[in-house]
């Protein structure tokens, strides 16, 4: 969910993420964690902290990635760690000589 400032309204928050903003807390269903807002507005950090859902702020292009809940499970940061593989001509790939860029990895499995 990708949101172009930090702070939405509660009903834009609703509408892309599910969970509505009421007097309890923010709720999906019958389902209530308990968070204030400020005038109907939702800060997307303590929403994100409140709904352990991982936020990313890309400060270049001014852009807040909300992740799906993670169930306290979310990275800390959005650096990963070092991976080493054999690329395709035999010799060998390291995943941080592409630091500093974007990189989207995709993984398959057979299975």
């Amino acid at each position: 969910m990708i949101f172009t400032e930090p702070r939405v309204l509660a009903d834009e928050f609703e509408r892309v993420t599910g969970w509505r903003l009421r007097p309890e807390g923010l709720c999906r269903g019958d389902r209530c964690v308990p968070f204030r807002s400020d005038h109907g507005m939702v800060e997307l950090a303590a929403a994100a902290a409140a709904l352990t859902m991982p936020l990313v702020h890309d400060h270049a292009h001014a852009l807040w990635a909300l992740g799906a809940e993670a169930g306290g499970r979310a990275l800390r940061s959005a650096i990963a760690p070092e991976l080493e593989l054999p690329d395709f001509r035999g010799g060998s790939f390291r995943l941080s000589s592409l630091r500093g860029m974007k990189v989207l990895l995709v993984a398959w499995a057979s299975w």
